[in-house]
């Protein structure tokens, strides 16, 4: 196989950073981009293209999520000889102290106005004197904006996933080249065959990452085995969950990572085709997704010759409509040919009847990002991450009332504890906590009797929750559970693709039972009624969707149901 074109490009661009004493990050990602990014970044190129200096000073980077959505925009300075430093909330005045303190302007004798001289100092020593003060001032100016990169919210981290989110470009190939993009799949087709990469996968320990928690390598091995004249492979990006951004931040910060795992699971099932499926709301993925494919075609890396072997394979971008019901895979399988995206009742399964009738496979963004890292350090490095049945790690949109909100990556088996109060920082204004929301509308609420429970598939489903797709919402004693689970169950109604009795009606009975305790029009056995009624919608929805719609409801009836209590009339 021909793979050294890539080389000699990764290795280029690696020539090419090294000229540069200092490299400039600037976030634009989706969170940092609606805290006003844009003109920071506008203001960063600008003040660096004005810097009097040498050619090679300084080069400004978009780039990805750096984790700490809350104190967006972010902006870090990397220096060859320094330590990299962190602004936060930077604004575009503030972006010009970051280019002062960093790259003071250089000025010439021959610009110094001779009045301003002191006597007894020289030219030289006066420039240097004004450049320094000016440097120091700007630093002053900035004391509140620098993070510390040694904060738990950095440290307890275990980035695989998310390793090169905020290191690299995410639209230049190049980039992605350099910090080992598609090496994995050059490794893959050049010593291994596709039952071997399967093996690989299975053997990680990795399962999907889209909530079920299906392994993943046993996924892949029921599509591979399957006997049909055409198989496709799709990852679902349509995550619908409120607050969760997870795969939103993959897409959009590293696509090629994705799109690696994506030929990787192609070759490894042996289908020809593949589709991206994101939704509607998510334009900078979409964009950025299409560039990363277009990309790839013109360097060899998708299309009739794959990296110059006998495997083809093309892959192109399909988007939903924003339905919360098309995470469920085989609606999402129906919403890509162009129906309406509704469930339907499985077996068969899509591994072997799936897209237009034929064998698919089907992972989220996470879990077809963990792929790359997976093969190029081996099965054994990752299943050393986590616990005995939850492998790797698990990234989570932390939200809720914390100091500390944004997009982190921690190993399976860390405790609610150390995400709250180390990463997260701990409640602010006084507060206590008081729950742990994971799953998004399908999951459950933990409380704080269980803040030491580790973050696994197992411990969650034991407690009345779910993984989920990321989503980690902490909530605080001002929030009344009753409320907080109408919140979700509103949502679910909204959501029901309407196809099954039980969702369909079940989710609005239970959301007007919800709405006559919160206004203290029920009594005490009306509180039996919701807990059955929510047995009844779980046990016998057709979907995913509806099985786990009465998970906050049932979840806050377990452990806040003193709070129910209180509304009912006795």
């Amino acid at each position: 196989m021909n793979n050294t074109k890539l080389e000699a490009l990764a290795q280029k661009e690696r020539d090419r950073q090294e000229q540069y004493e200092r490299r400039i990050f600037c976030c634009t990602s989706t969170a940092c981009l609606s805290a006003g990014a844009g003109p920071v970044h506008t203001a960063v190129q600008q003040g660096v293209a004005a810097h009097q200096g040498h050619k090679h000073d300084a080069e400004v980077v978009q780039t990805g999520c750096m984790g700490l959505c809350s104190r967006g925009p972010l902006v870090r300075v990397d220096t060859k000889s320094e330590d990299s430093v962190l602004y936060g909330d930077v604004s575009a005045e503030l972006a010009q102290q970051v280019i002062a303190r960093h790259l003071p302007l250089e000025e010439s004798v021959e610009e110094l106005d001779a009045e301003e001289l002191e006597e007894g100092v020289s030219p030289h020593d006066f420039l240097h004197f004004r450049a320094s003060r000016r440097q120091a001032e700007a630093k002053q100016g900035l004391e509140k904006n620098i993070i510390s990169l040694d904060l738990p919210f950095f440290t307890k981290q275990v980035n695989v996933v998310l390793s090169k989110t905020g290191q690299i470009n995410p639209e230049k190939l190049e980039d992605y080249l350099a910090h080992g993009g598609y090496t994995a799949l050059a490794r893959v087709l050049d010593k291994m065959t596709p039952a071997e990469v399967c093996d690989e996968i299975l053997r990680s320990g990795l399962r999907g990452r889209g909530g079920a928690g299906f392994p993943t390598g046993m996924k892949w091995n029921f599509v591979r085995t399957a006997n049909a004249p055409q198989k496709y492979v799709i990852v679902n990006g349509d995550e619908g969950d409120p607050g969760a951004y997870m795969d939103r931040t993959v897409m959009e910060d590293d696509p090629h990572r994705v799109l690696e795992g994506l030929i990787i699971n192609a070759y490894a099932v042996g289908a020809t085709k593949g589709y991206f499926y994101i939704r509607g709301e998510y334009p900078i993925a979409i964009q950025r997704i299409r560039r990363a494919i277009r990309a790839a075609k013109r360097r060899g890396i998708l299309g009739r010759s794959v990296l110059g072997t006998d495997f083809s394979f093309t892959a192109e971008v399909r988007i939903g409509a924003g339905a919360f019901v098309c995470g469920e895979e085989t609606a999402l399988i129906h919403s890509v040919e162009g129906k309406r995206g509704i469930p339907r009742i499985r077996p068969p399964y899509p591994s072997a009847s799936g897209l237009w009738g034929m064998p698919t496979g089907i992972n989220n963004v996470e879990t077809m990002a963990n792929v790359p890292s997976i093969i190029n350090k081996g099965a054994e490095w990752f299943a050393g991450i986590g616990t005995e049945k939850s492998k790797g790690t698990k990234v989570f949109a932390l939200a809720g009332q914390l100091r500390n909100t944004g997009l982190i990556e921690v190993p399976m088996g860390i405790t609610l504890r150390e995400i709250v109060y180390e990463i997260g920082g701990g409640i602010p204004g006084g507060h206590i906590f008081k729950a742990a929301q994971t799953g998004g509308p399908s999951g459950g609420c933990i409380p704080q009797a269980y803040l030491d429970t580790p973050v696994d598939y197992e411990t969650l489903g034991k407690l009345g929750s779910i993984m989920g797709s990321g989503g980690l919402v902490i909530i605080d004693d001002t929030t009344g559970m009753p409320d907080f689970s109408r919140f979700f169950i509103d949502f679910c109604v909204d959501e029901s693709c309407g196809k099954c009795v039980p969702c369909r009606v079940g989710t609005v009975k239970i959301r007007n039972m919800l709405d006559k305790i919160i206004a203290g029009e029920s009594v005490p056995e009306d509180l039996d009624k919701l807990e059955n009624l929510c047995t009844l919608v779980k046990t016998s929805s057709l979907c995913g969707l509806g099985q786990s719609a009465p998970n906050p409801v049932l979840s806050t009836l377990r452990y806040f149901k003193h709070e129910y209590e209180d509304l009912v009339q006795s």
